[in-house]
């Protein structure tokens, strides 16, 4: 990886990663000017990253590698890049944006914490894990956006409970054959159901309707975050709180069916999502 790539080449490889790997953020970044556009690209591929180092079951050492790139991230903010293709971009946006850097930190110790087998026991301890994974990806957005009432902090973080709420849903079988299962133990136990064998019954069926509508709780509790944000970003959240609760629209038409294959918004629907905000 070269270690002089310039800003504007950095860049380029950030909206790469975002091109062919975001498949919800994408869409929504291409309503947004080019220079808050290629931010977003530069965050995502950091977030990107992360979420791959505790993925990857290639990495030999795991827990080293996030280390080292936890290194490399503190390094950066100091103004010492590593040869990461990544870096002079994501400085760039961060300086740009005022992008306080214990949102980066977070996500990496949120990552760290899915190295070992989960079994989430409480929502108090899930919304924790929300918070680190995915509250801090909507709490670095809205810098990017551009706000000027506190609040929508507060909102952000709700939106971002959303958004990993919906995903955990639509994953609970990938998740499961990880040895994580993040629908809490005592919601488990509320319906009957055990998180040690995931089979479609009654109980299973109503334990994912609760936790539908728990996001959709944060949903509508987030929903006032549109108005508080600078209005030319205001189409680009709306494309992305939309294709996301379409998501969640999915999962609930399909009566749960996530045993046996993955829920998507296919690519027609999220165009007609981004028209529709771009619109309104």
């Amino acid at each position: 990886m070269n270690a002089d790539l310039s800003v504007d080449e950095s860049y380029q490889w950030c909206v790469e990663v975002a091109r062919t790997q975001a498949k919800n953020f994408y869409y929504s970044f291409l309503l947004l000017s080019l220079p808050q556009r290629e931010a977003m690209c530069a965050i995502y591929a950091f977030m990107r990253y992360c979420d791959d180092l505790s993925d990857d079951e290639g990495i030999a050492d795991r827990a080293a590698a996030i280390a080292r790139w936890r290194d490399d991230l503190e390094h950066a903010l100091n103004g010492r890049l590593s040869g990461h293709p990544l870096w002079p971009a994501f400085v760039d946006a961060v300086e740009r944006y005022k992008i306080p850097h214990q949102y980066f930190f977070a996500m990496i110790a949120g990552v760290s914490s899915d190295l070992e087998p989960r079994c989430i026991q409480t929502f108090a301890e899930l919304y924790d894990y929300c918070y680190h994974v995915a509250s801090v990806v909507g709490l670095t957005s809205i810098h990017i956006f551009g706000f000027d009432d506190p609040k929508a902090l507060e909102l952000a973080e709700k939106c971002g409970i959303a958004f990993q709420l919906t995903n955990i849903l639509r994953d609970v079988r990938e998740d499961y054959e990880k040895d994580r299962v993040y629908i809490p133990a005592e919601d488990f136990a509320r319906f009957g159901v055990s998180p040690a064998t995931l089979v479609s019954t009654e109980g299973l069926f109503s334990l994912m309707e609760f936790e539908a509508n728990r996001a959709r709780d944060y949903y509508r509790e987030s929903a006032p975050l549109v108005a508080m944000i600078h209005p030319r970003s205001r189409a680009s959240l709306k494309a992305l709180i939309g294709i996301y609760s379409r998501l969640l629209d999915r999962i609930v038409a399909s009566n749960y069916d996530v045993l046996t294959r993955r829920i998507r918004v296919p690519t027609w629907e999220k165009v007609w999502i981004l028209v529709k905000s771009k619109l309104k």
